[in-house]
């Protein structure tokens, strides 16, 4: 863990073990962003047997559709889904699909948040997760978009709930990992945009939760998305996530601790 990361855990507050008893939503706007960004929050909520769901708010079908067929892109994703879902401690009738297309989801705000108010109306949770509402993405808003969606929806709900956010892309533009494998002449030029993204951490995410004892168990969840992880065909052009920078974005999500925003009721 770099000095960044240490100084982001240092502030943190950690996470009540009394909480983990409470039940949750977590929100994925793709298929992984949930055990990357709270896959050991889940496994030890599960472990003392709170009640979790999952809700996949995109269908999978974009991410290597230029070297596969969407529609089996899609099927391929929600297999894994389940699998690693399964691995976090999750059943089939805990996970809900809501198959908007990938990269498209901002284009279905006013569908995705009657979806959204549905699910929150039957599962009435303690808590939901969400990714950060600044979160900035490399490939869609579909991240923005879900933090929007589901805060929309928590408006509607009778029952108020703990919001926690967890970060995903902010991790790629904290200060110094991107640049890790960057051009030396394009450091300087992005430096001022990786230093925004670094305070924003250091304010907006003032949470942790002890993960260090499942670790094992979330990369064992992780690497059940093997289209993510490998490359299913032998094709340079196949990006996994531990070809971003140089394997260093994966280790944010491998430290000791998940980090979350301080829990807001909504």
């Amino acid at each position: 863990m770099n000095f960044f990361n240490q100084l982001v855990r240092h502030i943190c507050t950690e996470y009540p073990e009394d909480n983990l008893k409470k039940s949750a939503v977590v929100f994925s706007p793709h298929f992984d962003d949930e055990t990357l960004g709270c896959g050991g929050t889940i496994i030890k909520k599960k472990r003392v047997g709170a009640d979790v769901k999952i809700v996949f708010m995109t269908d999978g079908s974009k991410s290597h559709s230029h070297l596969i067929a969407e529609d089996k892109l899609k099927a391929i994703r929600k297999t894994e889904s389940l699998t690693a879902s399964s691995s976090l401690g999750l059943t089939e009738n805990d996970v809900f699909f809501l198959d908007f297309e990938e990269t498209k989801l901002s284009e279905h705000i006013s569908s995705a948040v009657n979806k959204v108010v549905d699910i929150l109306s039957s599962q009435q949770p303690d808590e939901v997760f969400i990714p950060y509402r600044r979160d900035p993405t490399l490939w869609s808003l579909d991240h923005l978009s879900t933090n929007r969606i589901v805060m929309s929806a928590l408006q509607e709900n009778v029952k108020k709930a703990s919001v926690y956010e967890y970060p995903i892309w902010m991790w790629y533009h904290q200060p110094f990992l991107s640049a890790l494998m960057s051009d030396p002449k394009k450091i300087f030029g992005s430096l001022k945009n990786r230093l925004v993204s670094g305070l924003n951490l250091l304010k907006d995410f003032r949470s942790s939760v002890y993960v260090g004892d499942v670790l094992q168990l979330k990369r064992a969840a992780l690497n059940h998305y093997k289209s993510q992880m490998t490359r299913l065909i032998p094709d340079s052009d196949w990006q996994t996530l531990g070809d971003l920078s140089n394997g260093k974005f994966l280790e944010c999500f491998f430290q000791e601790y998940e980090i979350l925003s301080l829990p807001h009721l909504q």
